[in-house]
């Protein structure tokens, strides 16, 4: 039985980061996955959505981007050939046998305290031994409990970022980030697109006046949005055309030639031996996933699964502290600086708790916002939503939360992200100088306004 300091079951951006990290840092590590290494975010994910959001924001605007074009470069992306169903991950596979992993394509469990069994592809059977067992499997698509919906072959990220042709229409189950942002790929590329959100508002996780600015661009691009109401049903081919329809428990329905669900994440940990630890994946018992990381001694989760958000750059984060915690570095996750990120046109940023989360956590704060629109910048784009607004905590005189949404959101936030982290002086952050008229300049007059207001 082969021995490693790390044997880590899941090579998406958790797994990958923490196999990098354990071997810059001199251990041994083996890490399996039955899937792509790499994981969904270059695959299925992160990066295809963002290309055909470029795409289809040059279409939208006039340029010369038909889908075909999209589609091509939603295919460069994600490194599939023009004659392939499916991406290639073997630069990812490659890079960790570079760095010195023993990287295995199959499926990995647990069968015992320190020890994985890995079942490789072609059938056969090794057992690894490890001081340090890394579960990074991911997450999976969840499909609701609707009454025929299976019989719709329906939608999930994979099929909505891979398709090299467009649907008829296209009904949508989920408003959060997946949902709002292919919702829009299609529907800029002309494609009659119905999102349905159970919810009372789209992006629930973004600040409300966030989800605000995503709907007015949802609703400007075309997209018919209905929230507050929730499936109950669905009839493959029984509306108009032969397309699919969704029966809402409002008793109106909702058709579409493709059904993509968005409506949350699973974890795959049925079977993969947690048991051995003493630690239950689901029940009343189970873990919590509040991105401690340690499950037990020498058993480790990272990524999707340890909470408590579903980010790739969570789970980056994730791989390398869990390495450096097992090798005995005085370090432990934080997450008082995480940033979140919709890439819908507009974007919208956050970072930290909003004034709501902050006063139910029994934190004295107060917010300052400023609408968008008639700031330099929004004025200067023609801007017709968005905000920039900051959480600020009486006490500690510091930011604990921020949201924005605008056109470079995803990229203003980080100026939070820092000060949060950092733990910066409102006085600090007040007296910093911003390139005007950028978005982040907004800042400034939000600071000004916050430090009148604590010391008024």
């Amino acid at each position: 039985m082969q021995t490693y300091d790390f044997v880590i079951i899941g090579a998406g951006p958790a797994g990958e980061a923490a196999a990098h990290k354990a071997r810059a840092l001199g251990a041994s590590v083996a890490i399996v996955d039955g899937g792509w290494f790499g994981g969904s975010c270059p695959h299925i994910g992160c990066l295809p959505s963002k290309a055909l959001l470029y795409a289809a924001g040059r279409h939208a605007s006039g340029a010369d981007y038909p889908w075909a074009r999209a589609s091509a470069h939603r295919d460069f992306m994600v490194n599939r050939p023009p004659d392939a169903a499916e991406p290639d991950d073997s630069s990812h596979l490659r890079a960790l046998e570079e760095a010195g992993a023993t990287a295995v394509r199959g499926t990995g469990r647990i069968t015992a305290r320190g020890v994985v069994e890995v079942t490789a592809t072609d059938g056969t059977t090794t057992g690894f031994r490890s001081r340090n067992v890394v579960v990074a499997v991911g997450s999976t698509s969840k499909v609701p409990p609707i009454d025929g919906i299976a019989a719709t072959d329906p939608w999930t990220n994979r099929e909505a970022t891979l398709a090299r042709e467009l649907p008829l229409s296209l009904v949508v189950l989920g408003g959060g980030p997946t949902g709002c942002e292919l919702a829009q790929v299609y529907a800029r590329y002309g494609v009659p697109v119905t999102i349905v959100q159970s919810g009372p508002r789209l992006a629930p996780t973004e600040h409300p006046r966030s989800a605000e600015a995503i709907r007015f661009g949802l609703e400007r691009d075309g997209v018919m949005v209905r929230t507050g109401v929730r499936a109950v049903q669905a009839r493959a081919h029984g509306g108009a055309d032969g397309a699919h329809a969704i029966d809402l428990d409002d008793g109106t329905t909702a058709e579409g030639h493709a059904i993509l669900l968005a409506v949350g994440r699973e974890f795959p940990l049925a079977g993969i031996g947690l048991e051995h630890y003493g630690v239950a994946a689901t029940g009343p018992d189970a873990y919590r996933r509040d991105g401690s990381l340690r499950l037990a001694e020498g058993l480790w989760i990272a990524g999707d699964p340890a909470g408590p958000e579903l980010h790739t750059h969570q789970g980056h984060y994730q791989g390398e502290v869990l390495v450096r915690m097992a090798l005995g570095e005085a370090v432990a996750p934080d997450y008082r600086a995480l940033p979140r990120a919709t890439y819908t046109d507009p974007e919208a940023g956050s970072v930290g708790v909003t004034l709501d989360q902050a006063l139910a956590a029994g934190i004295d704060a107060f917010e300052c916002t400023a609408a968008y629109p008639v700031s330099s910048r929004g004025y200067a784009v023609e801007a017709k939503t968005g905000h920039v607004t900051i959480v600020v905590d009486r006490a500690t005189r510091q930011l604990v939360g921020a949201a924005m949404a605008c056109p470079d959101a995803s990229a203003a936030i980080h100026e939070c992200v820092v000060a949060i982290r950092a733990q910066v002086p409102m006085e600090v952050l007040a007296d910093t100088i911003h390139a005007f008229p950028s978005s982040s300049r907004i800042f400034n007059g939000l600071y000004a306004e916050a430090l009148a207001t604590l010391d008024a």
